[in-house]
């Protein structure tokens, strides 16, 4: 059996928007709600807001993890995810002995973001007609 502990760091690229830097907190409440309530799930900034990529990524270790799921907020996979991220990630990780981190995959083009294009449509209308 592993003695692997995942985290979970969700990140996206930060706003001067303090609205949308909270949306990002919400969603990680969402995804630890979904995990049970000992999951490690931070959520991080790239720039402007905090907590920064290397402070969220420091707390998931913190709180126990040896391993960190790095998550791309984002839908595509431009210079961000493809390097900016592995490169945060990896300097992050070289922080702390004995941790890994392996990078998941934008939003994109998922089923479930498909789901929520059409829901949202949908209300826009005011109906099911999308």
């Amino acid at each position: 059996m592993s003695s692997e502990r995942l985290g979970y760091l969700l990140v996206d690229h930060g706003s001067r928007r303090e609205r949308a830097n909270a949306l990002l907190d919400d969603v990680a409440t969402l995804v630890r709600n979904r995990l049970g309530s000992n999951a490690i799930v931070e959520a991080g900034h790239m720039e402007i807001a905090t907590p920064s990529f290397a402070d969220a990524f420091a707390k998931c270790v913190e709180r126990g993890a040896t391993k960190i799921v790095v998550h791309p907020f984002m839908l595509a996979p431009g210079r961000h995810v493809s390097e900016d991220l592995p490169r945060l990630a990896s300097d992050a990780a070289s922080a702390h002995e004995g941790v890994s981190f392996v990078m998941a995959a934008p939003l994109g083009k998922h089923e479930g973001v498909i789901d929520a294009v059409m829901d949202r449509c949908r209300a826009a209308l005011g109906s099911d007609e999308a």
